[in-house]
């Protein structure tokens, strides 16, 4: 979060927000941040319009705070998600997973009504 500004930023619980971070993602993205030498980024989880089913996910890390964003705290990680995004992400459990086939954060998301072929987007 920046200092001077009159962002407004809610701080909540996974209850509250309903997104999840598992112990095995919070742990990766802990080792990519000590990684980058960084301690002022979270993790921003968006919702974008694209893809092939309409909806597509955004993971990165950021240093901004933007006015309605919803800040959960998972040990020494913080996951940011915007106002328009949180709605979509209500229950959604973010993991990390490494094995032979695939390497990468899995997003398992109960508002998702489908996706498509290539597994990149949802509607």
């Amino acid at each position: 979060m920046s200092t001077g500004s009159t962002t407004d930023v809610t701080i909540s619980s996974a209850q509250a927000t309903g997104i999840l971070l598992t112990d095995v993602a919070a742990t990766k993205v802990a080792a990519l941040l000590a990684q980058e030498g960084r301690d002022d980024l979270t993790l921003r989880v968006a919702v974008q319009p694209g893809g092939c089913s309409g909806l597509r996910y955004q993971l990165y890390f950021d240093d901004r705070a933007l006015d309605g964003d919803t800040v959960t705290t998972f040990g020494a990680v913080k996951v940011v998600t915007d106002k328009m995004s949180t709605p979509y992400l209500m229950g959604a459990s973010i993991d990390f997973v490494d094995t032979i086939e695939k390497q990468g954060f899995t997003i398992d998301n109960p508002n998702a009504q489908g996706s498509c072929a290539c597994g990149d987007s949802f509607n």
